[in-house]
Formats: structure tokens, C-alpha cells, sequence
């Protein structure tokens, strides 16, 4: 008999998994698949959230805007390397998501910005999550919260996760934000 319980809760678990891997879906036009954020050390006043954002229409559509309650602002952002220098800056006029295709946010690239952190990232908890299309509307989400190092959803690792600048050292030569 407890067999059978625990092969039933293991059915039931992986069942949910999928579930927590692709969010957004319901009614919406717009599935945010994989998202994740990195844990933050004590003290940190800024995180990041990545995920890949598709399209299921024929439709553009265009991410506006995100809120949470563990940052005072949140803010759509992109990086990049221009000239050996590392630069970060807001996308005041949101990211565009294409008309059947997708966006992924991911480190060293485009992410969502949590500003003002009101607590800790911590691994293995979650966070929440609004985001703000032009057509989609509203489309909340629930953060699974990866290792300081990580790379990408579930994965550990210690690199810096494409943040490597183009300096000859293989470190980078520097950081700007806008």
C-alpha cells in the first residue's frame, strides 16, 4: 500500500512539473516558458528575471512593462557588448515579440530588472511576476528562483553566464549601465 502512495505522488509531481516550466498559458496570446531568476547575495538591491516569451498568434505584440512585489520598479532591459564594453540599458519602448515566434531572455542579453529589491533572492523559492503586453494584457507568472551561479532554468554553474567581455584576458574590460 505505500507503494502505491508514494508511485501516486510521484505521478502527481510529474505531472506538475510541466506546469511550473510553462506559465502564461490559459487564455493568453503570449506563453512565458522556462522562467527563472538567479539568488542574490545578502544585501543586493538588484535581480533579474529570464524566460522565453512566444508568440501564438499572427500578431506582433510588444512586452510593456512588469511589476513584482519583491522590487520597488522592475524595468525591461538588454545588454550588450558595443566596442568591448559591456552596456546595459532600458527598453523604454518595451521588447518586441513577433508574430509567431519568440524572445528569450537570458543573461547577458535582454531580461527583466528588479530594482529596489525588498528582500533577499533566495534559491530554491519563487517570486512573482507581471508582465504587461500591449495586446496580451496582463500575464502573471510565478519565478522559480535558480543558485547564484546559474546559467539558465535548473541549471547551476559558476560563469557569468554570457556576461564575458571581448577583452584578450577573457575577462571584461568594462560595465556601463544607462
Amino acid at each position: 500500500m505505500r507503494f502505491l502512495s508514494k508511485l501516486a505522488m510521484l505521478a502527481i509531481l510529474t505531472a506538475a512539473v510541466p506546469a511550473a516550466f510553462a506559465q502564461g498559458g490559459g487564455t493568453s496570446t503570449i506563453a512565458v516558458e522556462q522562467p527563472w531568476a538567479r539568488a542574490t547575495p545578502a544585501g543586493a538591491m538588484t535581480g533579474a528575471v529570464y524566460m522565453t516569451l512566444a508568440n501564438k498568434t499572427k500578431d506582433a505584440d510588444r512586452l510593456t512593462a512588469a511589476s513584482s512585489t519583491v522590487a520597488s520598479k522592475v524595468q525591461i532591459h538588454e545588454m550588450a557588448v558595443v566596442k568591448g564594453i559591456m552596456k546595459m540599458r532600458q527598453l523604454v519602448n518595451g521588447l518586441a515579440i513577433p508574430a509567431g515566434g519568440s524572445v528569450t531572455l537570458k543573461p547577458g542579453g535582454y531580461h527583466v530588472m528588479l530594482i529596489g529589491l525588498k528582500k533577499q533572492l533566495i534559491a530554491g523559492q519563487t517570486l512573482p511576476l507581471t508582465l504587461t503586453f500591449a495586446k496580451a494584457g496582463n500575464v502573471s507568472i510565478t519565478v522559480p528562483i535558480q543558485a547564484i551561479g546559474a546559467t539558465h532554468a535548473g541549471k547551476g554553474g559558476m560563469g557569468m553566464g554570457g556576461m564575458q567581455g571581448k577583452k584578450s584576458g577573457g575577462g571584461m574590460d568594462s560595465m556601463e549601465m544607462k
